[in-house]
């Protein structure tokens, strides 16, 4: 009786790992898909194929289409009846409208973080703006090695300086249009940014929040995406040219 009693929790306890691998195995799928998008290895308006998807991220039809519907929740790939998923397209004002809203609630989440956050935020900021000033972005291209590193290391300096908003739901709403804009970033590099200093701005927006200064850190992170967005409408792609 014991014997079969033990049988049958250790068959609950792997089931459960096994349903834990397979969360991870499809959120991994997730995050590189997503990943492959953002930085344009997968192009804006192409067509993802399940069984090709498979082969290339090495992951399950069902894993695969997980992270197609996630991502389609995100904005970033279109759900199409009865023809599958494609990459969602880029246009000139989807990037304005999307700079728009993402200017507005980063504002709103730096400046509640600001006024919570206490000396483990602001031990993340520097932490964060050392490790992005360790790589130059001048250097950095779509076609260098250095490209993924430049890119997680701005994303967790942006991170952090909203990391001690409370609101999660802000937060979450943030993220995505980060991820959002990014793509468009990314796909516009590279880009002519003469008279523009990156490093500058990202350290006149850290110096502000560190300093607890509100209005100065919020002006700034407005500049700060003015201008990147301004930059991205300058690119030499047709998709973003004045209609």
């Amino acid at each position: 009786m014991h014997k079969n009693r033990e049988n049958v929790n250790f068959s609950r306890w792997q089931n459960m790992g096994e349903t834990k691998k397979s969360v991870s195995r499809t959120a991994q799928t997730y995050e590189r898909i997503r990943y492959a998008i953002i930085s344009a290895e997968i192009f804006p308006g192409e067509r993802l194929k399940i069984d090709e998807l498979c082969k290339r991220f090495d992951a399950s039809s069902g894993a695969i289409r997980e992270a197609l519907s996630r991502l389609s929740s995100d904005g970033l790939v279109l759900a199409e009846p009865q023809k599958g998923f494609v990459v969602a397209p880029i246009a000139r004002r989807d990037l304005i409208e999307l700079s728009e809203v993402r200017s507005v609630i980063e504002m709103r989440c730096l400046e509640q973080s600001i006024r919570n956050g206490g000396v483990a935020w602001e031990v993340a900021v520097l932490s964060a703006r050392h490790e992005l000033n360790a790589v130059s972005h001048a250097r950095i291209l779509p076609e260098t090695g250095e490209y993924k590193d430049y890119y997680l290391r701005h994303q967790k300096f942006h991170d952090a300086l909203v990391s001690a908003c409370p609101n999660a739901c802000w937060l979450e709403i943030r993220s995505l249009l980060y991820l959002r804009s990014e793509r468009y970033r990314r796909i516009a590099m590279p880009v002519d940014e003469t008279g523009r200093s990156v490093e500058k701005e990202h350290n006149e927006i850290a110096d502000l929040a560190l300093a607890h200064d509100v209005d100065g850190a919020v002006a700034a992170i407005e500049r700060h995406i003015q201008n990147t967005t301004d930059m991205m409408l300058r690119a030499n792609l047709p998709e973003l040219a004045s209609e």
